[in-house]
């Protein structure tokens, strides 16, 4: 695939979805960010005290109440001013918002592979088909159920939307300091597995002299 072409020579549109959520974290524009940030906070905060149904009803009724008494203040004012500017939301009402039946089988295409990919690979780690790959799996599941008991799934997202906001902005702010400290603790770490390695070359090596006559 070059130059945005497919291997049948259709043209495909670059991935700007991409580059634009790259600039959602980095806050390249704060006043987008801030709103994003601060809409979904206020979401997962309002579902940790009522529940789902609750929380959609109150966003929908908060939304309704603005637009109507928009579109009334709207009303008024044109008939004070004998104005004819029509609907205040015509602008929105004339987008078309459906999707096309190309997009729809693009991204369920995509799911779909991602679905069967995660089948095939649960699969594969439940069967035992690979012992050292469903062992690592048993401890990321025996790892979870601790993390489980001491955060529910709104605390964890609440945690990640906060981390997925700060962290790529710290990291790029204090990129130096940060990748000269964790370039020390990797030293730290490759010298503590060396010196494991070798300890456990030298014990094989005496047991191996103890054990010839």
């Amino acid at each position: 695939m070059e130059n945005g072409k497919t291997e049948n020579g259709d043209s495909q549109p670059p991935p700007q979805w991409k580059d634009k959520v790259v600039e959602l974290l980095y806050w390249r524009d704060v006043k987008t960010s801030g709103v994003v940030f601060g809409a979904s906070l206020s979401l997962l905060l309002s579902l940790t005290l009522c529940s789902i149904v609750s929380v959609s009803s109150y966003i929908g009724l908060a939304l309704l109440s603005v637009t109507i008494c928009f579109r009334i203040y709207k009303g008024i004012l044109q008939a004070i001013q004998k104005s004819d500017e029509g609907h205040p939301f015509k602008l929105y009402l004339d987008q078309d918002v459906a999707l096309s039946e190309g997009t729809v089988h693009k991204y369920s295409d995509c799911v779909l592979a991602r679905f069967n990919t995660t089948v095939t690979e649960l699969r594969r780690l439940f069967l035992v088909e690979d012992l050292v790959d469903s062992l690592k799996f048993a401890v990321l599941m025996w790892i979870l159920t601790y993390v489980g008991a001491l955060f529910n799934g709104l605390t964890l997202f609440i945690l990640g939307l906060v981390g997925m906001f700060s962290c790529p902005i710290v990291y790029e702010k204090y990129k130096v300091q940060i990748d000269h400290y964790v370039g020390m603790a990797s030293k730290q770490v490759k010298d503590i597995i060396a010196t494991h390695t070798l300890l456990k070359k030298i014990k094989g090596t005496l047991k191996q002299h103890n054990v010839t006559p």
